[in-house]
């Protein structure tokens, strides 16, 4: 029988100090340093879904946040008619890729607003600028900059990021799972770490230590 978990503490927020650099030290350095810069280059991060994109954005606006600023977020579930709002420290455009005629109005919008105010601007997508399906005008402005393309980890990146985050929350993670994992499930980093915050819980759930077949019951009981 099972029981609930306890929450143990929040999640760690996503930041520079918890963002595996890998092949990505110099995107990661660079967006580091637009937190309190007055008229700095625009900077557009690319590469496929779980690289981090969304993490060093979050990671710049929690630094921008830290210093008493505040930042304008934009991505496709934010309010269609988000004005520009004058207090802002920086303006963040997450997911391009996935605007819709009106978001694009709005972001182009939004970006001239800010570059007027000489605000730190960080866009990311799944495309280098010049291949998103957007209108010209915004596409080239997200390219103006800086424009970094984020490496997917090697396998050994991930089971250094998968051996951190274990040792994090506590939990032993022995190669066998390790190796499980990283050869049965998407090696991108968001869904691992969603794979293992899941294990973590039916963990402690179940009052049992970490191992390849606690792993398949879990997958049996709540599915992939």
């Amino acid at each position: 029988m099972k029981q609930l978990p306890l929450g143990l503490g929040p999640d760690e927020p996503p930041g520079f100090e918890n963002f595996f650099r890998g092949p990505n030290a110099a995107a990661v350095e660079h967006v580091r340093t637009l937190a309190g810069q007055a008229r700095p280059a625009p900077v557009y991060l690319w590469g496929p879904g779980g690289c981090g994109k969304t993490h060093l954005l979050l990671a710049l606006a929690h630094e921008v946040q830290a210093q008493g600023g505040r930042v304008g977020w934009f991505d496709p579930s934010a309010p269609r008619d988000l004005e520009f709002d004058d207090t802002w420290q920086a303006l963040v455009l997450d997911d391009c890729q996935r605007y819709d005629p009106d978001q694009q109005h709005r972001a182009f919008v939004l970006f001239v607003q800010a570059t007027t105010q000489g605000l730190p601007i960080a866009a990311a997508g799944d495309a280098p600028p010049v291949d998103l399906p957007l209108r010209d005008d915004l596409r080239t402005r997200l390219g103006w900059g800086h424009v970094f393309q984020l490496l997917p980890l090697s396998e050994a990146d991930c089971r250094a990021v998968l051996r951190r985050e274990a040792d994090r929350r506590g939990i032993f993670l022995s190669d066998e799972v390790m190796s499980y994992l990283l050869t049965r499930f998407s090696r991108d980093l968001g869904s691992l770490m969603r794979l293992l915050d899941r294990l973590d819980r039916f963990a402690l759930a179940t009052h049992r230590a970490v191992t390849v077949p606690l792993l398949k019951q879990m997958l049996v009981e709540e599915g992939p």
